[in-house]
């Protein structure tokens, strides 16, 4: 089967949950730190897929994680999700969640990596532009300094990227000299 087909029924079904339940977005909030969970703690990942430790205690961790109440709409979805097999593919129901919730309610990922730290001004600005660019949505925006551009910017919209670092400059230099 796809594996993102199972995500996106999951996603569909968590969403039209939360939405009768009337907390879209604090299952929000909850799918974004399950979600930093997955990335900053590998040892999540082989905990919840290990077979010898019990369910009720996986389900505590993933609350744990996701900052979710026991009895909630997250935490009974997660139940469902554990009960269902489907373990495996909970931070990609976290991730296919997170991306219908953003599309229903005008939210863009925006992410600024500079090579090293910018000031407001010229922060605000790039902000600014993108804002202008996206026509009122609303903007999620994350911010990482990343050495290795050298110098300059690039700008992440919903995996759309407008990179004016040097790093690439030098590459499309080193490239066209190649040739």
């Amino acid at each position: 089967m796809n594996d993102g087909l199972i995500p996106n029924r999951y996603a569909k079904a968590l969403f039209k949950l939360s939405k009768e339940c009337g907390d879209t977005a604090e299952v929000y909030n909850e799918m974004k730190r399950l979600d930093l969970a997955y990335a900053f703690e590998a040892g999540l990942k082989k905990a919840v897929n290990n077979p010898f430790l019990p369910l009720n205690d996986k389900l505590k961790l993933l609350c744990a994680a996701s900052g979710s109440q026991q009895g909630g709409t997250s935490s009974k979805f997660m139940e469902l999700v554990i009960k269902n097999n489907r373990i495996d593919f909970l931070r990609a129901i976290a991730l296919a969640f997170m991306k219908q919730y953003r599309e229903l309610n005008g939210i863009a990922k925006v992410e600024v990596v500079t090579a090293t730290t910018m000031g407001d001004d010229e922060m605000n600005a790039i902000i600014d532009v993108v804002k202008e660019q996206l026509g009122g949505k609303t903007i999620e925006l994350s911010k990482r300094v990343d050495p290795d551009l050298i110098g300059g910017f690039t700008v992440d919209v919903d995996s759309r990227v407008l990179d004016a670092s040097v790093k690439s400059q030098l590459e499309k230099l080193r490239l066209k000299l190649l040739s």
